[in-house]
Protein backbone atom coordinates (compact mmCIF):
# COMPACT_ATOMS: atom_id res chain seq x y z
CA UNK A 1 0.00 0.00 0.00
CA UNK A 2 1.18 3.86 -0.70
CA UNK A 3 1.90 5.72 1.83
CA UNK A 4 1.53 9.71 1.47
CA UNK A 5 3.37 12.69 3.97
CA UNK A 6 1.79 15.59 3.82
CA UNK A 7 3.57 18.92 4.85
CA UNK A 8 2.04 22.62 5.87
CA UNK A 9 3.92 25.66 5.03
CA UNK A 10 4.24 28.53 6.59
CA UNK A 11 3.20 30.39 3.05
CA UNK A 12 -0.15 28.71 3.11
CA UNK A 13 0.94 26.16 0.78
CA UNK A 14 0.93 21.93 1.48
CA UNK A 15 3.10 19.44 0.01
CA UNK A 16 2.46 15.93 -0.66
CA UNK A 17 4.45 13.25 -1.66
CA UNK A 18 4.61 9.31 -2.12
CA UNK A 19 6.90 7.35 0.27
CA UNK A 20 7.94 4.21 -0.12
CA UNK A 21 7.01 2.36 2.60
CA UNK A 22 9.84 -0.21 2.81
CA UNK A 23 12.97 1.84 1.96
CA UNK A 24 11.07 5.23 3.38
CA UNK A 25 12.39 6.94 0.10
CA UNK A 26 10.01 9.88 -1.43
CA UNK A 27 9.51 8.28 -4.73
CA UNK A 28 8.04 11.51 -6.83
CA UNK A 29 8.71 15.06 -6.63
CA UNK A 30 6.14 16.41 -4.59
CA UNK A 31 2.70 18.03 -5.14
CA UNK A 32 2.00 21.87 -3.96
CA UNK A 33 -1.00 23.29 -3.54
CA UNK A 34 -1.66 27.14 -2.52
CA UNK A 35 -4.92 26.99 0.32
CA UNK A 36 -4.69 30.42 2.12
CA UNK A 37 -2.89 32.91 3.27
CA UNK A 38 -2.75 31.45 7.11
CA UNK A 39 0.13 28.99 7.80
CA UNK A 40 -1.11 25.30 7.14
CA UNK A 41 -1.67 23.01 10.49
CA UNK A 42 -2.67 19.49 8.79
CA UNK A 43 -4.05 16.41 11.12
CA UNK A 44 -4.91 12.83 10.16
CA UNK A 45 -9.09 12.28 10.65
CA UNK A 46 -10.88 9.30 9.62
CA UNK A 47 -13.14 9.75 6.83
CA UNK A 48 -15.81 6.80 5.51
CA UNK A 49 -13.22 4.15 7.41
CA UNK A 50 -10.23 5.14 5.19
CA UNK A 51 -7.25 7.77 6.71
CA UNK A 52 -7.90 10.98 5.26
CA UNK A 53 -5.85 14.48 6.01
CA UNK A 54 -7.28 17.70 7.61
CA UNK A 55 -5.38 21.14 6.19
CA UNK A 56 -6.46 24.12 8.38
CA UNK A 57 -5.58 27.13 6.91
CA UNK A 58 -7.94 30.25 5.73
CA UNK A 59 -10.27 28.02 5.73
CA UNK A 60 -10.14 23.84 6.31
CA UNK A 61 -9.55 21.55 3.48
CA UNK A 62 -9.91 17.41 3.56
CA UNK A 63 -7.70 15.61 1.67
CA UNK A 64 -8.21 12.00 0.63
CA UNK A 65 -6.18 9.26 -1.28
CA UNK A 66 -7.56 6.17 -3.04
CA UNK A 67 -8.57 4.44 -6.74
CA UNK A 68 -4.92 5.55 -7.64
CA UNK A 69 -5.12 9.03 -7.33
CA UNK A 70 -5.86 12.27 -4.38
CA UNK A 71 -8.87 14.36 -4.30
CA UNK A 72 -8.81 17.47 -2.00
CA UNK A 73 -11.76 19.69 -1.20
CA UNK A 74 -12.18 22.61 0.81
CA UNK A 75 -14.95 22.62 3.72
CA UNK A 76 -18.14 24.71 3.73
CA UNK A 77 -17.07 25.69 7.48
CA UNK A 78 -15.60 28.55 9.17
CA UNK A 79 -11.87 28.84 9.33
CA UNK A 80 -10.55 26.17 12.26
CA UNK A 81 -7.25 26.94 14.64
CA UNK A 82 -7.14 23.20 15.26
CA UNK A 83 -8.13 20.07 15.31
CA UNK A 84 -8.36 16.35 14.96
CA UNK A 85 -10.03 13.16 14.64
CA UNK A 86 -13.32 12.23 16.90
CA UNK A 87 -15.37 9.20 17.49
CA UNK A 88 -18.16 8.30 19.73
CA UNK A 89 -21.59 6.67 20.11
CA UNK A 90 -23.52 9.99 18.80
CA UNK A 91 -20.77 10.74 16.03
CA UNK A 92 -19.45 7.81 14.73
CA UNK A 93 -16.42 9.69 12.69
CA UNK A 94 -16.06 13.43 13.22
CA UNK A 95 -13.80 16.00 14.36
CA UNK A 96 -13.67 18.06 16.78
CA UNK A 97 -11.73 21.72 16.30
CA UNK A 98 -11.06 24.78 18.04
CA UNK A 99 -12.19 28.55 16.22
CA UNK A 100 -11.01 31.03 18.52
CA UNK A 101 -11.95 30.43 22.05
CA UNK A 102 -14.72 28.11 21.32
CA UNK A 103 -14.71 24.06 20.78
CA UNK A 104 -16.64 22.78 18.16
CA UNK A 105 -17.47 18.93 17.26
CA UNK A 106 -18.30 18.77 13.20
CA UNK A 107 -18.61 15.72 11.00
CA UNK A 108 -18.33 15.98 7.21
CA UNK A 109 -21.64 15.61 4.93
CA UNK A 110 -22.57 12.48 2.88
CA UNK A 111 -21.69 14.58 -0.17
CA UNK A 112 -18.41 15.73 0.93
CA UNK A 113 -17.33 11.99 1.47
CA UNK A 114 -17.63 11.41 -2.30
CA UNK A 115 -14.52 12.94 -2.61
CA UNK A 116 -13.16 10.08 -4.88
CA UNK A 117 -16.60 9.98 -6.90
CA UNK A 118 -16.67 9.86 -10.76
CA UNK A 119 -19.44 12.72 -9.71
CA UNK A 120 -18.01 16.20 -10.14
CA UNK A 121 -20.30 18.52 -8.88
CA UNK A 122 -19.28 17.32 -5.39
CA UNK A 123 -16.39 19.99 -6.26
CA UNK A 124 -19.03 23.05 -5.30
CA UNK A 125 -20.67 23.59 -2.58
CA UNK A 126 -24.45 24.65 -4.25
CA UNK A 127 -27.49 26.58 -2.49
CA UNK A 128 -31.27 26.23 -3.92
CA UNK A 129 -33.03 28.82 -4.36
CA UNK A 130 -37.18 28.48 -5.27
CA UNK A 131 -37.96 31.30 -7.91
CA UNK A 132 -41.43 31.78 -9.19
CA UNK A 133 -40.55 31.72 -13.03
CA UNK A 134 -37.25 30.68 -15.45
CA UNK A 135 -34.30 32.67 -14.70
CA UNK A 136 -33.10 35.01 -17.41
CA UNK A 137 -30.21 36.82 -16.54
CA UNK A 138 -28.48 38.17 -13.28
CA UNK A 139 -26.27 40.79 -12.03
CA UNK A 140 -24.56 42.37 -8.52
CA UNK A 141 -25.61 45.06 -7.16
CA UNK A 142 -23.45 47.69 -4.62
CA UNK A 143 -26.56 48.82 -2.47
CA UNK A 144 -25.89 51.72 -0.15
CA UNK A 145 -26.32 50.89 3.46
CA UNK A 146 -26.50 53.42 6.24
CA UNK A 147 -24.05 56.42 6.16
CA UNK A 148 -21.22 54.71 5.35
CA UNK A 149 -21.52 50.77 4.75
CA UNK A 150 -22.28 49.17 1.46
CA UNK A 151 -23.62 45.53 0.61
CA UNK A 152 -23.58 43.49 -1.75
CA UNK A 153 -26.85 42.00 -3.66
CA UNK A 154 -28.01 39.96 -6.54
CA UNK A 155 -30.82 40.69 -8.84
CA UNK A 156 -32.33 38.08 -10.93
CA UNK A 157 -34.88 38.62 -13.69
CA UNK A 158 -37.62 35.83 -14.31
CA UNK A 159 -39.76 35.28 -17.00
CA UNK A 160 -42.03 32.41 -18.23
CA UNK A 161 -43.91 32.34 -21.68
CA UNK A 162 -47.91 31.23 -22.01
CA UNK A 163 -48.09 31.58 -18.27
CA UNK A 164 -49.94 33.81 -16.24
CA UNK A 165 -48.82 36.07 -13.56
CA UNK A 166 -49.01 35.69 -9.82
CA UNK A 167 -51.66 37.66 -9.58
CA UNK A 168 -53.73 36.40 -12.18
CA UNK A 169 -53.19 32.57 -10.41
CA UNK A 170 -54.32 34.22 -7.04
CA UNK A 171 -57.25 35.67 -8.31
CA UNK A 172 -58.06 32.48 -10.73
CA UNK A 173 -57.47 30.38 -6.77
CA UNK A 174 -54.67 28.81 -7.70
CA UNK A 175 -52.35 27.81 -5.48
CA UNK A 176 -48.72 26.10 -7.30
CA UNK A 177 -48.02 24.51 -3.49
CA UNK A 178 -51.48 23.45 -2.06
CA UNK A 179 -51.23 25.31 1.04
CA UNK A 180 -54.55 26.64 0.88
CA UNK A 181 -56.21 23.49 0.19
CA UNK A 182 -54.86 20.97 2.82
CA UNK A 183 -54.85 23.78 5.12
CA UNK A 184 -58.84 24.34 5.07
CA UNK A 185 -59.18 20.59 4.90
CA UNK A 186 -56.98 20.60 8.23
CA UNK A 187 -59.21 23.41 10.06
CA UNK A 188 -62.51 21.25 9.06
CA UNK A 189 -61.17 18.32 10.07
CA UNK A 190 -60.67 19.44 13.53
CA UNK A 191 -63.76 21.13 13.67
CA UNK A 192 -65.81 18.02 12.96
CA UNK A 193 -63.22 16.54 15.90
CA UNK A 194 -64.57 18.54 18.43
CA UNK A 195 -67.94 18.45 17.15
CA UNK A 196 -67.81 14.43 18.29
CA UNK A 197 -65.91 15.37 20.80
CA UNK A 198 -68.66 16.37 22.81
CA UNK A 199 -70.87 13.49 22.61
CA UNK A 200 -68.01 10.79 23.72
CA UNK A 201 -67.17 9.83 27.08
CA UNK A 202 -63.98 10.91 28.77
CA UNK A 203 -62.41 7.66 29.14
CA UNK A 204 -62.21 7.83 25.38
CA UNK A 205 -60.13 10.85 25.28
CA UNK A 206 -56.67 9.64 24.85
CA UNK A 207 -57.56 7.30 22.06
CA UNK A 208 -59.14 10.55 20.32
CA UNK A 209 -56.39 12.44 21.55
CA UNK A 210 -54.06 9.55 19.36
CA UNK A 211 -55.72 9.60 16.73
CA UNK A 212 -55.72 13.29 16.46
CA UNK A 213 -51.75 13.37 15.94
CA UNK A 214 -51.96 10.59 13.56
CA UNK A 215 -54.14 12.99 11.57
CA UNK A 216 -52.00 15.74 12.07
CA UNK A 217 -48.70 14.10 10.94
CA UNK A 218 -50.67 12.67 8.10
CA UNK A 219 -51.80 16.50 7.17
CA UNK A 220 -47.92 17.42 7.56
CA UNK A 221 -47.06 14.98 4.72
CA UNK A 222 -50.01 15.98 2.68
CA UNK A 223 -48.25 19.56 3.10
CA UNK A 224 -45.06 18.23 2.44
CA UNK A 225 -46.11 15.83 -0.55
CA UNK A 226 -47.78 18.98 -2.01
CA UNK A 227 -44.87 21.56 -1.67
CA UNK A 228 -43.36 20.33 -5.26
CA UNK A 229 -44.18 23.35 -8.05
CA UNK A 230 -47.41 22.49 -10.00
CA UNK A 231 -48.12 23.89 -13.42
CA UNK A 232 -50.88 26.66 -13.03
CA UNK A 233 -53.65 26.61 -15.58
CA UNK A 234 -52.62 27.42 -19.57
CA UNK A 235 -53.41 30.86 -21.08
CA UNK A 236 -55.75 30.34 -24.23
CA UNK A 237 -54.06 33.26 -26.07
CA UNK A 238 -51.20 34.18 -27.20
CA UNK A 239 -48.02 36.35 -26.19
CA UNK A 240 -48.67 35.71 -22.38
CA UNK A 241 -46.16 35.86 -19.92
CA UNK A 242 -45.68 35.75 -16.35
CA UNK A 243 -42.56 38.01 -14.88
CA UNK A 244 -40.61 39.66 -11.98
CA UNK A 245 -37.91 41.14 -10.91
CA UNK A 246 -36.25 39.27 -7.50
CA UNK A 247 -33.58 40.21 -4.68
CA UNK A 248 -31.75 37.79 -3.18
CA UNK A 249 -28.76 38.34 -0.58
CA UNK A 250 -25.87 35.96 -1.41
CA UNK A 251 -23.64 36.24 1.96
CA UNK A 252 -27.45 35.16 3.49
CA UNK A 253 -27.74 31.53 2.39
CA UNK A 254 -29.34 33.44 -0.83
CA UNK A 255 -32.88 34.90 0.79
CA UNK A 256 -35.19 36.33 -1.20
CA UNK A 257 -35.05 40.10 0.20
CA UNK A 258 -37.42 41.34 -2.24
CA UNK A 259 -39.60 40.50 -4.99
CA UNK A 260 -41.33 42.75 -7.89
CA UNK A 261 -44.23 41.70 -10.34
CA UNK A 262 -44.05 42.95 -13.40
CA UNK A 263 -47.30 44.02 -15.31
CA UNK A 264 -49.60 41.93 -16.89
CA UNK A 265 -47.97 40.04 -20.08
CA UNK A 266 -44.90 42.08 -19.79
CA UNK A 267 -41.84 39.73 -19.30
CA UNK A 268 -38.23 40.58 -18.25
CA UNK A 269 -35.61 39.41 -20.89
CA UNK A 270 -32.38 40.97 -18.94
CA UNK A 271 -31.04 42.81 -16.53
CA UNK A 272 -27.70 44.91 -16.33
CA UNK A 273 -26.17 47.03 -13.18
CA UNK A 274 -25.72 50.84 -14.27
CA UNK A 275 -24.24 53.61 -12.97
CA UNK A 276 -25.10 57.08 -14.50
CA UNK A 277 -22.15 60.24 -13.58
CA UNK A 278 -25.60 62.49 -13.43
CA UNK A 279 -26.45 60.38 -10.42
CA UNK A 280 -22.83 60.24 -8.21
CA UNK A 281 -22.38 56.56 -9.44
CA UNK A 282 -24.90 55.31 -7.12
CA UNK A 283 -25.71 51.57 -8.53
CA UNK A 284 -28.72 51.36 -10.25
CA UNK A 285 -31.04 48.39 -11.57
CA UNK A 286 -31.98 48.54 -15.39
CA UNK A 287 -34.20 45.70 -16.55
CA UNK A 288 -35.27 44.86 -20.74
CA UNK A 289 -38.78 44.29 -20.87
CA UNK A 290 -41.04 43.51 -23.59
CA UNK A 291 -45.01 43.33 -24.08
CA UNK A 292 -47.46 40.79 -25.70
CA UNK A 293 -44.24 39.25 -27.06
CA UNK A 294 -44.94 35.60 -29.20
CA UNK A 295 -42.31 33.52 -30.70
CA UNK A 296 -43.94 31.74 -33.92
CA UNK A 297 -43.98 34.75 -35.70
CA UNK A 298 -41.83 36.93 -33.65
CA UNK A 299 -43.56 40.15 -32.85
CA UNK A 300 -43.84 42.18 -29.92
CA UNK A 301 -46.61 44.98 -28.73
CA UNK A 302 -44.45 47.20 -27.28
CA UNK A 303 -40.83 47.70 -25.31
CA UNK A 304 -39.62 49.09 -21.96
CA UNK A 305 -36.47 49.89 -19.98
CA UNK A 306 -36.83 50.22 -16.41
CA UNK A 307 -34.95 51.65 -13.84
CA UNK A 308 -35.08 50.18 -10.09
CA UNK A 309 -32.76 51.86 -6.75
CA UNK A 310 -31.76 49.44 -4.00
CA UNK A 311 -33.35 51.41 -0.50
CA UNK A 312 -31.32 50.38 2.28
CA UNK A 313 -30.03 47.11 0.63
CA UNK A 314 -33.15 44.68 0.97
CA UNK A 315 -35.74 46.82 -1.23
CA UNK A 316 -36.44 47.58 -4.87
CA UNK A 317 -37.43 51.30 -5.46
CA UNK A 318 -39.30 52.08 -8.99
CA UNK A 319 -38.15 55.20 -10.60
CA UNK A 320 -38.83 55.62 -14.20
CA UNK A 321 -39.83 53.60 -17.19
CA UNK A 322 -38.82 54.68 -21.09
CA UNK A 323 -40.40 53.25 -23.95
CA UNK A 324 -38.07 52.12 -26.80
CA UNK A 325 -39.06 50.94 -30.32
CA UNK A 326 -37.27 48.87 -33.23
CA UNK A 327 -37.82 45.91 -31.33
CA UNK A 328 -37.52 43.70 -28.17
CA UNK A 329 -34.78 44.51 -25.31
CA UNK A 330 -32.23 41.45 -25.25
CA UNK A 331 -29.31 43.36 -23.69
CA UNK A 332 -28.17 46.27 -21.58
CA UNK A 333 -24.84 47.66 -19.95
CA UNK A 334 -22.88 49.95 -18.45
CA UNK A 335 -21.11 52.38 -21.07
CA UNK A 336 -18.90 55.23 -19.99
CA UNK A 337 -21.62 56.39 -17.21
CA UNK A 338 -24.43 55.57 -19.51
CA UNK A 339 -26.17 53.49 -20.32
CA UNK A 340 -26.23 51.11 -23.89
CA UNK A 341 -28.94 49.33 -24.85
CA UNK A 342 -29.74 46.30 -27.50
CA UNK A 343 -33.12 47.37 -29.19
CA UNK A 344 -33.50 44.29 -32.17
CA UNK A 345 -31.22 45.44 -34.83
CA UNK A 346 -30.41 48.63 -33.25
CA UNK A 347 -27.64 49.92 -30.40
CA UNK A 348 -28.33 52.86 -28.90
CA UNK A 349 -26.74 54.50 -25.91
CA UNK A 350 -28.93 56.26 -23.65
CA UNK A 351 -28.10 58.95 -20.22
CA UNK A 352 -30.07 59.24 -17.31
CA UNK A 353 -32.93 61.92 -17.18
CA UNK A 354 -35.83 62.87 -14.76
CA UNK A 355 -38.41 61.53 -16.24
CA UNK A 356 -37.02 58.94 -18.66
CA UNK A 357 -33.96 57.79 -20.13
CA UNK A 358 -33.17 60.59 -22.84
CA UNK A 359 -31.40 59.14 -26.32
CA UNK A 360 -27.76 60.18 -27.29
CA UNK A 361 -26.64 58.24 -30.25
CA UNK A 362 -27.06 55.29 -32.08
CA UNK A 363 -25.93 52.52 -34.64
CA UNK A 364 -28.55 51.31 -36.98
CA UNK A 365 -28.01 48.18 -39.09
CA UNK A 366 -26.86 45.46 -37.23
CA UNK A 367 -27.94 42.25 -39.17
CA UNK A 368 -30.50 40.37 -37.21
CA UNK A 369 -30.69 40.97 -33.35
CA UNK A 370 -28.62 42.18 -30.58
CA UNK A 371 -28.08 39.51 -27.94
CA UNK A 372 -25.04 40.07 -25.97
CA UNK A 373 -23.31 42.94 -24.74
CA UNK A 374 -19.92 43.96 -23.18
CA UNK A 375 -18.04 47.37 -23.05
CA UNK A 376 -14.46 48.06 -22.19
CA UNK A 377 -13.10 51.49 -22.68
CA UNK A 378 -14.64 53.14 -25.15
CA UNK A 379 -15.46 49.82 -27.07
CA UNK A 380 -18.78 47.95 -27.57
CA UNK A 381 -18.31 44.12 -28.40
CA UNK A 382 -21.87 43.20 -29.48
CA UNK A 383 -23.38 39.43 -29.79
CA UNK A 384 -25.55 38.78 -32.92
CA UNK A 385 -28.29 36.49 -32.42
CA UNK A 386 -27.35 34.99 -35.78
CA UNK A 387 -23.97 36.51 -37.67
CA UNK A 388 -21.23 36.48 -34.96
CA UNK A 389 -19.66 39.43 -33.23
CA UNK A 390 -19.15 42.67 -34.23
CA UNK A 391 -16.70 45.30 -32.69
CA UNK A 392 -18.13 49.31 -32.39
CA UNK A 393 -16.01 52.58 -30.70
CA UNK A 394 -17.41 54.81 -29.84
CA UNK A 395 -16.39 58.75 -31.08
CA UNK A 396 -16.51 61.17 -28.25
CA UNK A 397 -15.94 63.93 -30.27
CA UNK A 398 -18.26 63.13 -32.78
CA UNK A 399 -20.80 61.75 -30.21
CA UNK A 400 -21.62 58.95 -32.78
CA UNK A 401 -20.72 54.83 -32.69
CA UNK A 402 -18.52 53.25 -35.63
CA UNK A 403 -18.16 49.68 -36.61
CA UNK A 404 -14.50 48.45 -35.99
CA UNK A 405 -14.88 45.15 -37.28
CA UNK A 406 -17.00 41.71 -37.21
CA UNK A 407 -16.61 38.33 -37.68
CA UNK A 408 -16.27 36.42 -41.21
CA UNK A 409 -18.33 33.43 -39.54
CA UNK A 410 -21.92 33.16 -38.88
CA UNK A 411 -22.10 31.99 -35.27
CA UNK A 412 -25.36 32.21 -33.52
CA UNK A 413 -24.23 33.63 -30.27
CA UNK A 414 -25.41 32.85 -27.08
CA UNK A 415 -22.95 33.98 -24.77
CA UNK A 416 -19.50 36.05 -24.62
CA UNK A 417 -17.31 36.83 -22.28
CA UNK A 418 -14.39 39.90 -22.92
CA UNK A 419 -10.90 38.74 -22.29
CA UNK A 420 -8.90 41.66 -22.65
CA UNK A 421 -9.24 45.16 -25.27
CA UNK A 422 -8.44 42.85 -28.52
CA UNK A 423 -10.33 39.49 -27.55
CA UNK A 424 -13.36 37.75 -26.98
CA UNK A 425 -15.17 34.04 -25.84
CA UNK A 426 -18.37 33.29 -27.41
CA UNK A 427 -20.20 30.31 -27.17
CA UNK A 428 -22.90 29.66 -29.97
CA UNK A 429 -26.16 27.62 -29.64
CA UNK A 430 -24.76 24.63 -31.65
CA UNK A 431 -22.43 23.76 -28.71
CA UNK A 432 -19.19 25.49 -30.12
CA UNK A 433 -16.96 27.74 -27.86
CA UNK A 434 -14.50 29.95 -29.84
CA UNK A 435 -12.20 33.15 -29.29
CA UNK A 436 -12.06 35.83 -31.39
CA UNK A 437 -9.47 38.50 -31.74
CA UNK A 438 -9.02 42.26 -33.27
CA UNK A 439 -5.85 42.09 -35.72
CA UNK A 440 -3.67 45.02 -35.69
CA UNK A 441 -4.16 48.27 -36.72
CA UNK A 442 -7.92 46.87 -37.59
CA UNK A 443 -9.50 49.86 -35.28
CA UNK A 444 -7.20 52.42 -36.87
CA UNK A 445 -9.01 51.71 -40.50
CA UNK A 446 -12.23 51.29 -39.40
CA UNK A 447 -15.20 52.29 -42.07
CA UNK A 448 -16.89 54.96 -41.10
CA UNK A 449 -20.44 53.95 -41.70
CA UNK A 450 -22.38 57.26 -40.55
CA UNK A 451 -22.41 58.37 -44.26
CA UNK A 452 -19.19 60.75 -44.16
CA UNK A 453 -17.68 58.83 -46.36
CA UNK A 454 -18.59 57.20 -49.82
CA UNK A 455 -21.72 55.07 -49.89
CA UNK A 456 -19.65 52.53 -52.07
CA UNK A 457 -16.87 52.15 -49.59
CA UNK A 458 -18.65 51.61 -46.83
CA UNK A 459 -21.07 49.16 -47.67
CA UNK A 460 -18.03 46.66 -49.51
CA UNK A 461 -17.89 43.54 -47.62
CA UNK A 462 -14.33 43.35 -47.78
CA UNK A 463 -13.71 47.28 -46.40
CA UNK A 464 -14.66 46.09 -42.71
CA UNK A 465 -12.06 44.43 -41.31
CA UNK A 466 -12.38 40.69 -39.81
CA UNK A 467 -11.60 38.95 -36.90
CA UNK A 468 -9.38 36.33 -36.22
CA UNK A 469 -10.02 33.05 -34.88
CA UNK A 470 -7.67 32.10 -32.13
CA UNK A 471 -9.40 28.63 -30.80
CA UNK A 472 -12.72 26.69 -31.69
CA UNK A 473 -13.63 23.76 -29.62
CA UNK A 474 -16.74 21.91 -29.83
CA UNK A 475 -18.44 21.18 -25.76
CA UNK A 476 -21.26 19.19 -27.15
CA UNK A 477 -24.00 21.08 -25.10
CA UNK A 478 -25.25 24.72 -25.86
CA UNK A 479 -23.17 27.17 -23.47
CA UNK A 480 -25.61 29.31 -21.67
CA UNK A 481 -23.08 31.73 -20.05
CA UNK A 482 -19.46 32.55 -19.63
CA UNK A 483 -17.11 34.34 -17.18
CA UNK A 484 -13.25 34.66 -16.02
CA UNK A 485 -12.52 33.58 -12.45
CA UNK A 486 -10.23 32.17 -10.82
CA UNK A 487 -11.88 29.27 -8.41
CA UNK A 488 -8.69 29.11 -5.78
CA UNK A 489 -7.07 31.74 -3.87
CA UNK A 490 -3.93 33.02 -5.44
CA UNK A 491 -5.05 31.04 -8.75
CA UNK A 492 -5.00 32.28 -12.67
CA UNK A 493 -8.20 33.06 -14.23
CA UNK A 494 -9.90 30.34 -15.96
CA UNK A 495 -13.05 30.99 -18.51
CA UNK A 496 -15.82 29.36 -16.48
CA UNK A 497 -18.58 27.86 -18.55
CA UNK A 498 -22.38 26.58 -17.84
CA UNK A 499 -24.19 25.02 -20.31
CA UNK A 500 -28.31 24.32 -20.82
CA UNK A 501 -28.04 20.83 -18.98
CA UNK A 502 -26.22 22.51 -15.80
CA UNK A 503 -22.55 21.38 -16.57
CA UNK A 504 -19.91 23.32 -15.09
CA UNK A 505 -16.90 23.14 -17.42
CA UNK A 506 -13.70 25.37 -17.52
CA UNK A 507 -10.78 26.14 -20.08
CA UNK A 508 -7.46 26.80 -18.60
CA UNK A 509 -4.78 29.25 -20.04
CA UNK A 510 -0.97 27.34 -20.43
CA UNK A 511 1.34 29.58 -19.41
CA UNK A 512 4.25 27.48 -21.25
CA UNK A 513 5.49 25.83 -23.93
CA UNK A 514 6.96 22.47 -22.09
CA UNK A 515 3.01 22.26 -20.66
CA UNK A 516 1.43 23.01 -24.86
CA UNK A 517 3.72 20.19 -25.53
CA UNK A 518 2.92 17.61 -23.21
CA UNK A 519 -0.49 17.60 -23.34
CA UNK A 520 -0.49 17.74 -26.95
CA UNK A 521 1.23 14.01 -27.24
CA UNK A 522 -0.78 12.87 -24.33
CA UNK A 523 -3.35 13.61 -26.17
CA UNK A 524 -2.78 12.16 -29.43
CA UNK A 525 -1.36 8.68 -27.66
CA UNK A 526 -5.20 8.72 -25.87
CA UNK A 527 -6.66 9.28 -28.97
CA UNK A 528 -6.03 5.53 -29.75
CA UNK A 529 -5.16 3.89 -26.53
CA UNK A 530 -8.07 5.14 -24.60
CA UNK A 531 -11.74 3.39 -24.41
CA UNK A 532 -14.54 4.41 -27.21
CA UNK A 533 -17.76 3.34 -25.64
CA UNK A 534 -19.67 4.91 -28.62
CA UNK A 535 -16.71 4.08 -30.85
CA UNK A 536 -16.34 8.04 -32.31
CA UNK A 537 -12.92 9.48 -32.47
CA UNK A 538 -12.92 12.04 -30.07
CA UNK A 539 -10.96 14.58 -32.38
CA UNK A 540 -13.86 14.04 -34.76
CA UNK A 541 -16.27 14.68 -32.03
CA UNK A 542 -14.38 17.92 -30.64
CA UNK A 543 -14.67 19.06 -34.34
CA UNK A 544 -18.10 18.89 -34.90
CA UNK A 545 -18.75 21.86 -36.37
CA UNK A 546 -15.52 23.09 -37.61
CA UNK A 547 -11.84 21.71 -36.47
CA UNK A 548 -10.83 21.69 -33.10
CA UNK A 549 -7.71 24.62 -32.80
CA UNK A 550 -5.42 25.10 -29.98
CA UNK A 551 -7.54 23.55 -27.63
CA UNK A 552 -6.31 20.20 -25.69
CA UNK A 553 -9.33 17.81 -24.71
CA UNK A 554 -8.81 17.84 -20.93
CA UNK A 555 -11.84 15.40 -20.39
CA UNK A 556 -9.66 12.78 -22.75
CA UNK A 557 -6.55 13.55 -20.88
CA UNK A 558 -8.46 13.38 -17.53
CA UNK A 559 -8.97 9.59 -18.88
CA UNK A 560 -5.04 8.44 -18.37
CA UNK A 561 -6.28 7.95 -14.68
CA UNK A 562 -8.55 4.89 -15.37
CA UNK A 563 -6.61 3.49 -17.78
CA UNK A 564 -5.22 -0.07 -16.69
CA UNK A 565 -1.49 0.22 -15.04
CA UNK A 566 0.27 -1.94 -18.87
CA UNK A 567 -1.53 1.21 -21.11
CA UNK A 568 -0.12 4.04 -18.19
CA UNK A 569 3.18 2.45 -18.49
CA UNK A 570 2.72 2.38 -22.26
CA UNK A 571 1.95 5.93 -22.87
CA UNK A 572 4.64 6.99 -20.43
CA UNK A 573 7.51 5.30 -21.76
CA UNK A 574 6.64 6.80 -25.19
CA UNK A 575 6.36 10.37 -23.38
CA UNK A 576 9.90 9.61 -21.99
CA UNK A 577 8.48 10.06 -18.10
CA UNK A 578 7.10 7.54 -15.41
CA UNK A 579 3.82 7.11 -14.54
CA UNK A 580 3.56 8.91 -11.09
CA UNK A 581 5.14 12.31 -13.06
CA UNK A 582 1.80 12.36 -15.56
CA UNK A 583 -0.52 11.54 -12.73
CA UNK A 584 1.61 14.95 -10.67
CA UNK A 585 1.11 16.69 -13.97
CA UNK A 586 -2.46 15.77 -14.06
CA UNK A 587 -3.15 16.80 -10.38
CA UNK A 588 -0.96 20.19 -10.85
CA UNK A 589 -3.49 21.30 -13.85
CA UNK A 590 -6.21 20.25 -11.92
CA UNK A 591 -5.06 21.93 -8.85
CA UNK A 592 -4.54 25.26 -11.10
CA UNK A 593 -8.05 25.42 -11.19
CA UNK A 594 -10.62 23.77 -7.83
Amino acid sequence: SELTMTVGLEDGSALRANVDPITGAISTSPSRRFLGARPVAVSRVTLDGSSSTLLLSSRPWIGRHGNGRHAMAPMSYAPLDHGCSFSNEAVREGIVATSGTTLRILSVGENGGNLLGNDDDEAFNATNVSLRYTPRQMCLLSAKVGETSKKIVLALVESDYNDHGAEEKRSMGFDDTGRLKTTSKKIGSKSNDDAMDMDEDSDDDANNEEKKEEADDEDEDDINSRLTPIRGPVPSGKGRWGSCVRLVDPQNACTTLDCVELNRNEAALCCASVRFHSRGGESLLAVGTVTSMTMHPLDHKESHVVLYRVVNGNRLQFLHRTKVDDGPVLSLVHFQGRLLVGIGRTLRLYEMGKRQLLKKCELRGLPTMVKTLHAAGDRAYVGDMMQSLHFIRYDSTANRLVLVARDRSSRPITCQELLDMNTVAVGDKFGNVSILRLPGGADVGAIDVTGTRALWDSSREDATPKLETLCTYHVGEVVTSMTRASLVAGGAESLVYVTVTGRVGAFVPFTSREDVEFYTSLEGYLRVEAPRPTGRDPQAYRSYYAPTKHIIDGDLCDAYSHLPFETKQKIAEQLDRSVGEIMKKLEDTKNALL
